[in-house]
């Protein structure tokens, strides 16, 4: 009986010695949501004034590896590659393209992981085949995406666009 309490003993002590070397879990680091909205912020005006500015491959460097881009009209773009191809494109095709944003939000997850950028956009250029001036008007979603070197890219997008307004009714007849 005294072999197997003394075993017993050794493989306590055993454990116990095990368990004093195990590190406690380093606490979690406190996410800054507002200093993560500010740098996801900057990166979308970033990419805007790139494609304002006619710069497609700036405007690219935005999308994180393997983006995937899903606007209104058109089949969806998945990689930089593609959304450079189409970028150009359209830089082709609408010689004054321009985008404005307003009412810009951002909501950040607890992880600090991962955020969502939602703005209104006021989209104006010129119809490729007329020639003639269109505006549009809509919404803009961005799921950006913390990368390993700490900067936020672009993972997805979704443009949407809004229906134009109605036409103003006609003054009632006296």
């Amino acid at each position: 009986m005294k072999t197997h309490t003394t075993a017993a003993m050794a493989v306590l002590l055993a454990a116990a010695s095990l368990a004093a070397c195990t590190k406690p879990a380093a606490a979690p680091t406190a996410v800054d949501k507002a200093k993560i909205a500010e740098a996801v912020k900057a990166d979308a005006e970033g990419m805007i004034a790139a494609f304002n500015a006619r710069d497609a491959e700036k405007a690219v460097s935005h999308d994180a590896p393997g983006m995937v881009g899903m606007f209104h009209g058109t089949p969806n773009v998945v990689g930089a590659e593609q959304d450079l191809k189409m970028t150009k494109e359209q830089f082709a095709q609408n010689a004054v393209a321009n985008v404005k944003l307003s009412d810009e939000t951002v909501d950040v997850a607890d992880s600090g992981e991962m955020a969502v950028y939602r703005a209104s956009y006021a989209f104006s250029g010129e119809d490729p085949k007329t020639k003639k001036a269109i505006n549009e008007s809509g919404n803009w979603v961005v799921g950006y995406q913390k990368q390993s070197d700490g900067s936020w890219k672009i993972a997805w997008n979704v443009v949407s666009d809004a229906p134009a307004a109605a036409p103003a009714a006609a003054p009632a007849k006296k």
